[in-house]
């Protein structure tokens, strides 16, 4: 049985993001600085477990505030989810997150983020 965890969570969604996909959608808005998540079931898929292994982790993430879900809209990182998705992509995969999102637009993410 797969052991799974918040920060596996986030690591899988960056993986997703920067190796698979190649992109990042970043909403900006007055509520602050969003990012919008890859499906639970394409990260249940992408971990190789059942889609059922994952939802204990986004409800443990919406209690906590690190996301949040809306219907027909997706599920997108609050202010601290977007802060905790950052520091792990400086991290761990800098220059990939640089290389999609740009040098600017990466740099001001960080620094926004207090990184």
């Amino acid at each position: 049985m797969t052991t799974l965890s918040i920060d596996i969570i986030y690591d899988s969604v960056l993986r997703i993001q920067l190796f698979e996909e190649h992109e990042i959608s970043v909403i900006f808005s007055e509520r602050g600085i969003r990012i919008r998540l890859p499906t639970t079931r394409r990260l249940a898929e992408f971990l190789d477990v059942p889609h059922y292994y994952v939802l204990p982790y986004f409800a443990m993430m919406e209690q906590e505030a690190l996301v949040t879900r809306a219907e027909r809209v997706g599920i997108m990182t609050t202010p601290a989810g977007t802060a905790r998705f950052l520091a792990m992509m400086k991290e761990r995969y800098a220059a990939e997150g640089e290389a999609i999102l740009g040098p600017n637009i990466y740099a001001d993410l960080m620094v926004r983020a207090g990184l």
